[in-house]
């Protein structure tokens, strides 16, 4: 295929179609940027040599243009010693200098053209290009998230989701437990009366009894003396 034909193809294709239609979207993505990449490699090969084409014509239409100034001295020169014939061999040399001049300037014009086609190639290709990449960042990204997703799920779906939760509801059961045992000794060393305490009860306590006893002679209740025989 012609580079001009392969680049307008390129050039004229429809990315999401491509894409639509591949089983493997990134991995068509990556063989489409490979051939732009190539084919802009050729495409700016092929522009180097259109202008270097150009500059090696430019100098041959300077030489025949010296060529022709040349012969045309030698023309006057001979027509000027009375050799008619010598000149006019000399001017015929000039035509012929200046029909290859005129030869290379309309193949210069060729050129040109094929050059300004080839710099509008090239500035298409970058676009479709930096395009492609576009593209193949947002798949990269897209597929990624995708995989991501299908592992989360499966994950989710698995049955070791739900032993470790089991293993959670052991654990948080184990904690509770412990931390029932240290309320409840916190709870026994709390009522439990100190000695202080003890000897305050037991003080109170006779105190409690003396105050009965009074009460009690009070009212005449108290033990009285026994009476003698």
């Amino acid at each position: 295929m012609g580079i001009f034909s392969r680049t307008r193809d390129i050039i004229a294709a429809n990315f999401n179609d491509l894409l639509d239609k591949a089983d493997d979207p990134a991995k068509m993505i990556r063989m489409i940027i490979l051939e732009m990449e190539e084919t802009l490699v050729e495409v700016r090969a092929s522009a180097a040599r259109t202008i270097a084409d150009q500059k090696e014509m430019h100098r041959h239409t300077v030489k025949l243009d010296r060529l022709q100034a040349d012969w045309a001295d030698k023309a006057q020169l001979a027509l000027s010693k009375g050799r008619e014939d010598l000149a006019r061999a000399a001017l015929v040399e000039k035509r012929k200098a200046s029909d290859m001049a005129a030869q290379l300037q309309e193949e210069i014009k060729v050129l040109d053209d094929a050059l300004r086609a080839y710099e509008a190639d090239i500035e298409k290709l970058q676009t479709r290009l930096r395009e492609a990449r576009s593209r193949q960042t947002a798949i990269a990204a897209r597929l990624e998230s995708a995989e991501n997703r299908v592992k989360l799920r499966t994950l989710l779906a698995s049955e070791r989701v739900d032993e470790a939760m089991a293993r959670f509801d052991q654990l948080e059961r184990r904690v509770d437990y412990a931390e029932g045992r240290a309320d409840a000794l916190s709870l026994a060393e709390t009522t439990k009366p100190s000695l202080a305490d003890e000897i305050s009860a037991l003080a109170a306590s006779d105190k409690v009894d003396e105050e009965l006893e009074a009460m009690k002679r009070a009212l005449g209740q108290g033990d009285t003396p026994a009476k003698e025989a």
